[in-house]
C-alpha cells in the first residue's frame, strides 16, 4: 500500500493514497470522470513500479504534474493552476446571481461540490436573518420577495421604472449583508460562495470589486418559456414550499429584472452564462475560476 505523508497546522499525518480522491481533483481540469480514474490508475501504477512505498504530498504533487505534461498536457496547465489556488492562504469568494428560477442555488451547490468548498451562503438566508431583525415598519422592501418589492415603495420616483426601482432597493438593503460576509471571508481566510438574485454585478463597493479574490458570475436563461419551466420542475419537488402560480403571475417582472442584472453585468464585467445545462455552466465557472483568480495567485507569488 501506497502511503502519502503531509502536515496540517505542524502535524504531520499519514493516509493511504486514494485513487478516487485524486481523480476527483482532476476533473477541475475539464477532463471527465472516466479519464480522471483511468490517469489515476496510470499514476498509481507508476508509483507501484518505481516501489513508491511511502510519498510527501509535495512530491505526489510534482509526480502527477510530470505525468500530466508527459502524456496529457491539455490538462497539465489547468491542473498546475488549481494547486497554486487550493495551496494560497488568499481565500476564493464566489459570487453566483442571477433572476429567480435560473439555477442559481443547484449551480453553486454543484461548484461548491466540486471544488471542495463548505462554506456556501444563500441571499435569501441572509433576507430572513434581516427581516428578523428589521421592523416591517422600518423597512418594508426586505418584506417582500425581490419581484415584488415596488410594493412596498412608499414615495417611487418618476425617473425609473417603479418594478426595478423596488428591485434595486430591496437588493441594495440585503446587500448590507453581502458585504458583511464578504469582508468577513477575506478577513478570516475563508473560500465561501454566496448565491442568490440579490447578487447584482456592481453593488459591492468599489474596494471589494477590485479585490482578485472575488470572481462574480450572472446566470440567466436566455429562452423564456425554458426559464417559465424552470419553475414548473422545481415547484414539482415535495420539499418546495413556494406556490408556482405566484412565480408565473410575476414572469414577466422576473424576466425584467433579468434584464437589468444582464446590463449590470455587462456593464461591471460580470461573466454571463446562460444555465442550459448543468455541466456545461459548471465547467465554464470552473474554467474562469482557473483562469482569473489561477493566473492573480500566479502573478503575486512572482
Amino acid at each position: 500500500m501506497i502511503m502519502v505523508k503531509g502536515e496540517v497546522e505542524g502535524r504531520e499525518y499519514k493516509e493511504p493514497f486514494s485513487k478516487g480522491i485524486l481523480a476527483r481533483s482532476l476533473t477541475v481540469t475539464d477532463m471527465g470522470v472516466n479519464d480522471a480514474y483511468k490517469i489515476a490508475t496510470e499514476i498509481e501504477l507508476k508509483l507501484a513500479l518505481d516501489n513508491v512505498n511511502e510519498i510527501s504530498v509535495t512530491d505526489l504533487t510534482s509526480f502527477i504534474i510530470t505525468h500530466l505534461e508527459e502524456s496529457y498536457p491539455i490538462f497539465a496547465e489547468k491542473y498546475k493552476k488549481w494547486r497554486i489556488i487550493r495551496n494560497t492562504k488568499e481565500p476564493l469568494i464566489i459570487l453566483i446571481g442571477g433572476a429567480s428560477g435560473v439555477g442559481t442555488s443547484s449551480m453553486a451547490f454543484e461548484l461548491a461540490s466540486k471544488l471542495g468548498l463548505k462554506n456556501l451562503i444563500s441571499t435569501d438566508m441572509i433576507r430572513e436573518v434581516m427581516r428578523k431583525i428589521v421592523a416591517k415598519e422600518l423597512c418594508p422592501v426586505i418584506h417582500k420577495s425581490s419581484f415584488n418589492a415596488f410594493e412596498s415603495i412608499r414615495t417611487p420616483t418618476k425617473s425609473r421604472d417603479p418594478v426595478l426601482e423596488g428591485f434595486i432597493n430591496h437588493v441594495d438593503v440585503i446587500n448590507v449583508g453581502v458585504e458583511a460576509i464578504v469582508e468577513r471571508s477575506v478577513k478570516e481566510g475563508i473560500s465561501t460562495i454566496i448565491e442568490g438574485v440579490h447578487l447584482v454585478p456592481g453593488f459591492l463597493s468599489e474596494d471589494l470589486r477590485e479585490n482578485y479574490n472575488i470572481v462574480e458570475f450572472t446566470l440567466i436563461v436566455e429562452d423564456p418559456e425554458l426559464h417559465k419551466g424552470r419553475f414548473y420542475s422545481r415547484c414539482r419537488q415535495p420539499w418546495v414550499k413556494r406556490p408556482l402560480q405566484r412565480y408565473l403571475d410575476n414572469f414577466d417582472i422576473i424576466r425584467k429584472t433579468q434584464d437589468f442584472l444582464i446590463e449590470q453585468a455587462h456593464e461591471f464585467n460580470s461573466h454571463i452564462i446562460n444555465n442550459v445545462d448543468v455541466a456545461n455552466t459548471i465547467d465554464i465557472m470552473i474554467d474562469d475560476i482557473i483562469e482569473r483568480y489561477g493566473d492573480a495567485c500566479v502573478n503575486k507569488q512572482s
